[in-house]
């Protein structure tokens, strides 16, 4: 998705600028260039060869020359893609992406000149919106200047790309069309399962700080109120469930299934980790004991989960280790296919949908939003967004036994992984049971660690030109409009898209192990979800000069920083942005 950030006040970064202030940005963009056209001289001349981009095709001169010369127009290329497995919209020299699949398509159908088909600034390339990596869109444009006089040019270029990505039709603009410069705003759709908003299980680190600060502060009553459609949920769970499990094992087995499980959660070890045993179900495993014995093993005491039993003193495992060993893993796995089975059985009451909207109804308005993305400061003018509607469809869809629920963000523009902050800030309110000012409160001076939800779920429905269709018929020229093309695209989007979210989550499991993670965060990072609000979270990283963080701060565990790429499980290159582009 797209643009970045500023550089948090570091030199040498680029900030995101607003839309009038890139357009002055003239000279800066042909200093630019003509830096790049040095550099390529430079190294030609050393006697380099300069590599070429993934996505240039390349013609001898006798080709180029051989080429009868055909008009071109400036027009807008309406599309659809599904972003799995490309690294993102904008064109790069050596990765996959939608841009760089779609560039040498319009060059095969001939669409782009041979003398232009090494480069796309030649035909002037812009796209209206650069999602991210796997992010989908049922609609985007570029604009360009193309060769279109033929009438089946469209049926062509399909024929040149992927199953992934379709283009919905070719319109004729005015010559000075941008069609980032004159989009006026976007609209965005999230597919999520509704068990992400069930409330962290109580026998996790989160789960245990939300009743404890709730105590401390007074606000236990509160937390209640807050989480009285989802009371008990957890409980059952385990009733039913987990305590079968865990009494068919004989005492000594499940001591060691809790201790390898506890161990497992708190030391993050699988991406997939689905479970926290209750310590009420086991309670010789306690917390205390698990880490005296890991720091103090002994020949009789193993240490953890699978260390536990595959070694004593360097010995190899007898075949009653080597049963005992495999009944601890299979009931370990039995326990996380249960919990998971439970939470994909989960039905969102309208109690709880309604909590969502009070939480997306913060985000309404001119905010902001430099919380929720990335090298940004609280004073940088360019991290306030206006955001028009932020709704969640009240209506969830089942797909293959698990529940989904829509959401869909209409804003003027977006900052990178901004749309996936702001979906993972309001998920952490509602399962949390936190008060939705809290969302308010993120829009203060206080620097926080929001995590962006997993890009799976986002996909761009279409970008909005209503100022310029107003004035359209002026140049004689049909206004943009999506809707000619609603039946090709709605098959598309349930066929490539939708199918491909749901198909890969319950694959991957990404929503659960991504909230799971920050469930078992053993640091107060994200605490600012409990009743103690802002102030129980670990401070974010301090600037640089700023003596605030005392030895006692310097203590208190990880930088926010390091958190977010704990729970993201991958940190995404800072550098891969673009001024004044789309971000979510």
């Amino acid at each position: 998705m797209a643009g970045g950030g500023d550089g948090g006040g570091g030199s040498g970064k680029k900030r995101d600028l607003g839309r009038a202030e890139w357009s002055r940005q003239t000279l800066d963009k042909r200093t630019r260039n003509e830096q790049q056209q040095e550099a390529k001289r430079r190294k030609l001349e050393a006697g380099e060869e300069p590599q070429a981009p993934i996505y240039a095709t390349h013609f001898s001169q006798e080709e180029i020359a051989a080429e009868d010369r055909r008009p071109k127009k400036k027009v807008a290329v309406l599309m659809g893609y599904s972003g799995t497995g490309y690294h993102g919209m904008q064109l790069s020299d050596k990765e996959k992406t939608i841009e760089g699949e779609l560039f040498p398509a319009f060059v095969a159908a001939g669409a782009i000149s041979k003398a232009n088909a090494a480069d796309p600034k030649k035909s002037s390339l812009v796209r209206c919106a650069r999602t991210d990596k796997g992010v989908h869109a049922a609609g985007n444009i570029v604009s360009l200047k193309m060769i279109v006089e033929d009438p089946d040019i469209v049926q062509k270029i399909n024929e040149k790309l992927s199953p992934q990505i379709r283009i919905w039709g070719i319109q004729a603009t005015n010559k000075s069309f941008s069609c980032y410069q004159m989009c006026d705003s976007r609209i965005y759709e999230y597919l999520i399962p509704t068990h992400c908003f069930l409330p962290p299980h109580p026998s996790t680190y989160l789960g245990r700080k939300m009743t404890e600060i709730a105590e401390q502060t007074g606000d236990l009553e509160g937390l209640k109120s807050r989480q009285e459609e989802v009371a008990g949920f957890w409980d059952e769970v385990d009733e039913k469930h987990i305590k079968p499990i865990l009494e068919s094992l004989p005492e000594d087995i499940r001591k060691l299934v809790g201790k390898s499980l506890y161990l497992e959660e708190q030391e993050n070890a699988s991406p997939d980790a689905e479970v926290s045993v209750p310590k009420r179900k086991v309670p010789e495993v306690q917390p205390t004991e698990t880490k005296a014995e890991e720091e103090q093993p002994t020949e009789d005491k193993p240490t953890s989960g699978e260390k536990n039993s595959s070694s004593k003193s360097g010995r190899g495992l007898t075949e009653e280790e080597m049963a005992q060993k495999q009944l601890i893993n299979a009931t370990i796995k039995s326990i996380k296919s249960a919990y998971l089975t439970a939470k994909r059985a989960y039905r969102i009451p309208k109690k709880r949908l309604e909590r969502l909207q009070e939480a997306l109804d913060r985000y309404v308005g001119t905010k902001n939003f430099y919380n929720y993305t990335i090298q940004k400061t609280f004073r940088d003018p360019s991290a306030k967004r206006h955001i028009k509607s932020f709704n969640v469809n009240q209506e969830p869809i089942i797909i293959n036994g698990t529940e989904w629920v829509s959401l869909k963000v209409h804003g003027q523009s977006f900052m990178m992984h901004q749309i996936r902050k702001m979906v993972a800030m309001a998920a952490l309110v509602v399962r949390c049971g936190c008060d939705p000012e809290r969302v308010v409160d993120t829009y203060g001076p206080t620097k926080i660690a929001i995590p962006k939800a997993p890009g799976l779920g986002l996909l761009l429905e279409r970008p909005i030109f209503d100022s310029y269709n107003k004035r359209v018929t002026d140049f004689g020229k049909d206004p943009i409009d999506f809707s000619k093309y609603e039946k090709e695209i709605n098959e598309f989007k349930q066929r490539e898209i939708y199918e491909r979210i749901f198909r890969e989550e319950e694959e991957k499991n990404s929503f659960g192990a991504f909230f799971n993670h920050i469930d078992h965060f053993p640091e107060d990072n994200f605490l600012y979800v409990t009743s103690g609000g802002l102030a129980a979270a670990k401070p974010a990283d301090q600037p640089r000069g700023d003596n605030s963080g005392d030895s006692k701060n310097q203590k208190r565990g990880k930088s926010a920083r390091q958190a977010l790429a704990d729970i993201e499980g991958e940190s995404e290159p800072e550098g891969n942005v673009g001024n004044g582009e789309e971000g979510g």
